[in-house]
């Protein structure tokens, strides 16, 4: 661990960024044009404490979590992750066919998304990042740990999962879930070890995988079925990374209609009533 060129590393992105280049307001009394030690932090969900720590070169060396935690809070480029990580000693993350660290173009399109659910997801189904109104409609779908950090293995082996969707939109959405792994399993060999683990798990997603579709269009029109507020109508578009390793999805309802203001209410009321 460089202790030195980390600390300068993190000190030069910090300043190289301007509040608004990740969604805050650009305040007042500033000191310096660059984001402070603490909202560095919070972007990273670390405390300020451990964060001006490593900038002051003290401290334990950070795991890899928190490398990729920081990676994100600094909305760094994949050159620019791989060097923090040698920096801080650790071998930079494979770049096989996936990628744990978003996008910073996607990022910078979701910090400004404030009252608008938005979420990133990894082509294996993973919600690698959300904002709040998207936690308030859908809960914190982050902190999964192994398999069940893919939507695919959550909707397969907990029946919880399938509650998000009215019972008559559950077999098409199962559909989806399994033809999108289909497709990523060429490439990843991630993706194909997810699919052998929920064939012995799930006999309804073992049938499905014996179909081999890999093309099941996307519904972009949603109902979601909250537990406070019940059902909303909601539209759903997406943006893909060049590679299509990661997507943005956005959620919006209709002006005017009972689901646009369910969805206003959600996004005040936060993620306390998911």
């Amino acid at each position: 661990m460089d202790r030195a060129e980390l600390a300068d590393f993190l000190r030069r992105r910090r300043d190289a960024l301007r509040p608004e280049d990740v969604g805050l307001p650009p305040g007042q009394r500033r000191r310096t044009s660059g984001l402070r030690r603490e909202e560095v932090a919070t972007l990273s969900g670390m405390s300020t404490d451990y964060y001006t720590r490593l900038e002051q070169q003290r401290g334990p060396r950070p795991s890899e979590q928190m490398l990729a935690a920081i990676a994100r809070g600094l909305r760094l480029t994949l050159d620019e992750r791989d060097h923090l990580f040698r920096l801080a000693g650790h071998t930079a993350p494979s770049r096989v066919s996936r990628a744990d660290h978003v996008s910073p173009a996607l990022m910078r399109v979701l910090d400004r998304l404030h009252d608008t659910p938005a979420q990133v997801m990894s082509n294996l189904g993973e919600t690698l990042v959300q904002n709040r109104p998207a936690q308030a409609l859908l809960g914190d779908e982050t902190g999964h740990t192994g398999p069940a950090r893919s939507a695919a293995y959550r909707w397969f082996t907990d029946p919880v999962e399938q509650q998000v969707y009215p019972p008559a939109d559950r077999a098409r959405h199962a559909r989806f879930l399994v033809a999108s792994l289909r497709a990523a399993s060429g490439g990843d060999p991630r993706a194909a070890e997810l699919a052998r683990l929920l064939a012995a798990k799930s006999a309804e997603f073992a049938k499905l995988w014996e179909a081999h579709e890999v093309s099941v269009p996307f519904e972009r029109r949603k109902t979601i079925v909250h537990p406070g507020f019940g059902e909303i109508a909601l539209d759903c578009q997406l943006l893909h990374t060049d590679d299509f390793a990661q997507v943005l999805l956005v959620f919006t309802a209709t002006p005017g209609t009972e689901d646009a203001e369910k969805l206003q209410l959600l996004s005040v009321v936060g993620p306390e009533l998911s």
